[in-house]
């Protein structure tokens, strides 16, 4: 198994489009760096002119502009992308073999195919995993190099929360591991899909589009769709990393440190994450075992 998972590896990382992803991710990462270090304070203003009930000095201004609210920021806008990224490689795990016609060639290693199923997608959530640790890299550590730590400011519809600077690293590492799940739900999709194609062009765009529409269903402020869809679909949870910054306040409004406002909601989103992906690998598994193998 793990001789096998060495060569699905090495398959993966000597192709040329697997650092397409990486450099994506670095272009994005370093191009909102850029425009935040040269002209940070615009889109500070930006965001503050829509808070009518405060008044926000120079000085706050200058702190709220740190490392960690910089990495807030991209993973806003990254982690709504990256499934594009995450669904190059794992919709290619069945379907790229079959395309070069070396699927019935590398069942003929003594495996089960529910082991080379499983080591596959072991390789593509191992992918994943390096991807976000190149994420986390960039985008906070490399933030907090160039613009340095500070408290941090999250603004939710009810107002304002600041977290002290000691009180962020540690939600940031568990972001990222929420993150690492919800990107692996889409990995889970696109290897499902991979195992019905003969070429993974097929699988990847399929992934995408319905994790597009889904979004959208997410996003819709309809109340039939509150209460009826939006909770059982994977992209309303893939968001609820946020939940590790919203931090509870004592009755006189003072923040907790160390708390998280709503926990038992981000663990409920963690859980239908887990079952989506054990959803979607059981029955890539099954499939693939009942599959008639012609190339």
């Amino acid at each position: 198994m793990w001789k096998l998972l060495q060569i699905e590896l090495l398959k993966i990382f000597r192709r040329p489009r697997t650092y397409i992803a990486f450099a994506a991710v670095a272009a994005i990462v370093v191009l909102f760096q850029v425009g935040m270090l040269y002209d940070g304070k615009s889109y500070l203003d930006l965001i503050l002119n829509n808070i009518d009930s405060f008044e926000f000095s120079d000085e706050f201004k200058t702190r709220l502009l740190n490392g960690y609210f910089v990495c807030f920021a991209i993973l806003g806008i990254l982690l709504i992308q990256m499934p594009l990224l995450v669904a190059l490689i794992a919709g290619d795990a069945i379907a790229g073999e079959a395309n070069m016609g070396t699927l019935r060639l590398a069942l003929v290693r003594p495996v089960s195919r529910t082991q080379y199923m499983l080591v596959k997608f072991l390789a593509c959530c191992i992918y994943t995993l390096v991807l976000l640790i190149w994420l986390a890299l960039l985008a906070l550590f490399g933030s907090l190099l160039i613009f340095g730590g500070n408290q941090m400011v999250i603004f939710r519809a009810g107002g304002i929360e600041q977290i002290e600077s000691f009180d962020i690293l540690w939600r940031y590492f568990a972001a990222f591991g929420f993150a690492s799940i919800a990107l692996i739900t889409v990995a889970a999709l696109s290897f499902l899909l991979s195992v019905f194609a003969d070429n993974s062009v097929g699988p990847i765009v399929a992934s995408m589009s319905i994790v597009i529409v889904l979004t959208i269903l997410s996003e819709m402020n309809i109340p039939i769709y509150d209460r009826t869809i939006k909770p059982y679909l994977f992209t309303t949870h893939m968001v609820a990393w946020k939940g590790f910054f919203y931090v509870q306040s004592s009755p006189e409004g003072v923040t907790i440190n160390g708390s998280i406002a709503n926990l038992p909601a981000i663990m409920k989103s963690l859980g239908i994450l887990v079952l989506y992906i054990a959803g979607f690998v059981t029955a890539a598994i099954w499939i693939f075992k009942k599959k008639d193998i012609l190339s």
